[in-house]
């Protein structure tokens, strides 16, 4: 329906592939002391933060002890 108003020649397309420029990028800078160690702090805080809510957590999901005592036994005890 729509056609594009310049063509590709089919060369073209086929070089693209192995075009390669010439133009390297910049460096990247190195972290400084101060970034890996907050990197590394966040991380632990993360790590903590995960084992801590599953070593709360364990005892809700046990399965509950079935009571010996149920309430009504213990009211009718109190009688």
């Amino acid at each position: 329906m729509f056609r594009r108003r310049e063509s590709v020649p089919f060369s073209f397309v086929a070089e693209a592939d192995r075009f390669r420029s010439n133009v390297t990028p910049p460096p990247r800078e190195r972290a400084s002391l101060s970034e890996r160690a907050g990197a590394v702090l966040t991380g632990l805080v993360v790590v903590a933060g995960l084992a801590g809510s599953l070593l709360l957590g364990l005892p809700a999901l046990a399965p509950e002890q079935s009571p010996q005592h149920s309430r009504q036994a213990e009211a009718a005890h109190g009688r």
